[in-house]
């Protein structure tokens, strides 16, 4: 029995998905519930499981299509696993095959062979061929690299592939072409005009395969990638900041002072007793939520004319990955300890990056930290995540001279900013929340005696 795999439900709001990367193929026994294929949407990146167990008979849409939620993207035979997993007729089936002429065996196969049987029977017939790709390849090239292979008559399955996932890129093609002239023009030429040197017609030849028109591929390489959904999704939600917000950033300096003294001293134990480790990270997060409630505009959000005020913190931690900034969001932080904290962002922080990450747990934040000195940024003025209405800018930590007590010192300094929606935070709120943050981390005991 065939079975259709569909686009299932992802998230609210979710339309489409990019298929990144098939984990089986055609011919491949899979399990009810193993990762089959692996999607992103503009909200995030998934490994799909499979809704029944079976041998995977056909992939519908290649690597690298985008198709709306709902569509068929794969079939499976259901019940087919046994006769998958006992045999060895297909791979009898492969040995035979090379031995027959292999055209006129391709020719006349007939149209309804097992699922199993065919997806072995595609690899064994494009063996004596050496110019046909299986169908596997065939996804993996993309569409600019597809035409450039044409247009120069290559065989795709001697040029090395670069791309994420095997992809063969345009770039990888242009690369090829260039070593392959780079080798082999000069010496062919000479070749050529030693073994015939009376006709007239080689001399004519022996140019046209090195001139292309252009300048060696591998020095002015271009490339056009589309867009991932991710990306589209994190450019439009930029320019809507921009557009629909006042937006505003103010900074200040924090002495590091204090915290880094603490960590010393505690980290050992901290790590003894949680098993996690202490990090700058949960200091600032309890800072904000400490200063987010004594300003709570920066914690609210617009509504048409109204203000939605919020008696929660939800805050987000912004993670860079390969596909995009992502930010998951602590559930409640006023109710977490440190140690809760530090959990909790380190396996975002990991399942981010694996595209692992669950979309109800990039939704509904209402005020961002994001630590742009792990890259090694000094200052930056960050860009709020609508409709919130601040954003805490975190960067690297310097050595720099300070007066204290009208003497020069060397501290651990950090510039922090804050960016905050001007149409509902004034000047004066910004500042200040900017300098109790300031004040807690320069003496964290505040916080926890709320003064």
């Amino acid at each position: 029995m065939t079975y259709e795999v569909r686009i299932p439900e992802i998230g609210e709001s979710v339309t489409e998905a990019l298929i990144i990367r098939w984990i089986k193929q055609p011919g491949e026994a899979i399990g009810r519930d193993d990762p089959l294929v692996e999607l992103e949407t503009d909200k995030v990146t998934v490994e799909m499981p499979c809704p029944v167990a079976g041998v995977l008979s056909e992939i519908v849409c290649a690597e690298g299509e985008t198709v709306p939620i709902g569509a068929v993207i794969a079939r499976i035979e259901e019940g087919a696993q046994g006769d998958l997993l006992a045999g060895a007729q297909p791979s009898a089936e492969r040995v035979a095959t090379p031995t027959a002429a292999p055209v006129p065996a391709l020719a006349a196969e007939p149209p309804p062979p097992a699922p199993a049987q065919l997806a072995e029977a595609q690899p064994a017939a494009a063996e004596p061929q050496g110019e046909e790709r299986t169908a596997a390849e065939e996804r993996r090239i993309l569409p600019a690299a597809r035409r450039l292979i044409a247009e120069h008559g290559l065989d795709a399955s001697l040029i090395p592939a670069t791309g994420k996932g095997g992809r063969l890129l345009k770039s990888d093609v242009a690369a090829w072409l260039a070593t392959r002239e780079a080798e082999a023009g000069p010496p062919a030429g000479e070749e050529r005009e030693a073994a015939s040197p009376a006709p007239a017609p080689p001399p004519p030849q022996a140019p046209a395969p090195a001139p292309t028109g252009a300048p060696p591929a591998g020095d002015r390489a271009e490339e056009r990638v589309p867009m991932t959904p991710i990306r589209r999704r994190i450019a439009e939600r930029l320019v809507e900041s921009q557009q629909q917000a006042a937006l505003l950033t103010t900074f200040n300096e924090i002495d590091m002072s204090a915290v880094m003294d603490f960590r010393r001293r505690y980290r050992d134990a901290f790590v003894e007793r949680h098993d996690v480790r202490l990090g700058f990270l949960s200091f600032f997060v309890k800072a904000a939520v400490d200063a987010l409630r004594r300003f709570p505009r920066l914690n609210a959000e617009i509504s048409g004319t109204d203000i939605i005020y919020r008696n929660y913190h939800d805050i987000g931690i912004a993670v860079s990955t390969d596909r995009g900034l992502m930010v998951p969001v602590l559930r409640s932080a006023e109710r977490l300890s440190f140690a809760e904290i530090e959990s909790q962002i380190g396996d975002f922080a990991g399942r981010a990056r694996e595209g692992r990450i669950r979309i109800d747990e990039l939704q509904g934040g209402t005020f961002t930290i994001t630590n742009g000195g792990i890259f090694g940024s000094l200052l930056s003025t960050p860009i709020i995540n609508p409709p919130q209405s601040g954003v805490l800018g975190l960067h690297a930590i310097q050595d720099r001279p300070m007066v204290v007590d009208g003497e020069v010192v060397v501290r651990p300094m950090m510039y922090v900013a804050l960016t905050y929606d001007h149409r509902i935070v004034d000047g004066r709120e910004a500042v200040s929340f900017l300098v109790r943050i300031k004040e807690a981390i320069q003496e964290p005991a505040r916080m926890l005696i709320e003064v």
